[in-house]
């Protein structure tokens, strides 16, 4: 019998996503998007993020066939340097989890306020 692939049944807005510079201590969230591809309804079973630092919250009821829902995931930014971090995701009847990443860089708070300073000060010319 062949095994259920979770691409099989759902497409995902993204497989990475990059949070960029981002402020210790300042927790950040994004959403994935899924949407069911299949002729049935996808039950997520269950979420889960590769450490506590990372907490995805379940997606709690079905999608149904052609629908979209929004997984939202928290990255609490405690540690400081670049960060990679995997994101499972267990569709029920469906055999190996789906796994995103979400990436990013926490900086302490002078180097964040740096980070920003020269952000506004390099602000592309505009073409006239």
């Amino acid at each position: 019998m062949a095994q259920t692939k979770p691409d099989d049944v759902m497409k995902i807005n993204t497989e990475k996503y990059d949070f960029g510079k981002i402020k210790q201590g300042v927790p950040v969230f994004m959403f994935f998007e899924i949407k069911n591809t299949s002729d049935k309804a996808l039950v997520v079973e269950n979420t889960w993020g590769s450490c506590g630092c990372t907490t995805p919250e379940k997606i709690e009821k079905p999608i149904q066939p052609g629908e979209t829902a929004k997984l939202k995931v928290n990255y609490n930014a405690a540690a400081m340097g670049h960060f990679e971090k995997d994101v499972s995701i267990k569709f029920a009847g469906v055999d190996a989890p789906k796994v995103v990443k979400i990436t990013g860089e926490t900086l302490d708070a002078a180097a964040y306020d740096d980070y920003v300073k020269t952000q506004q000060t390099e602000k592309p010319k505009s073409k006239g």
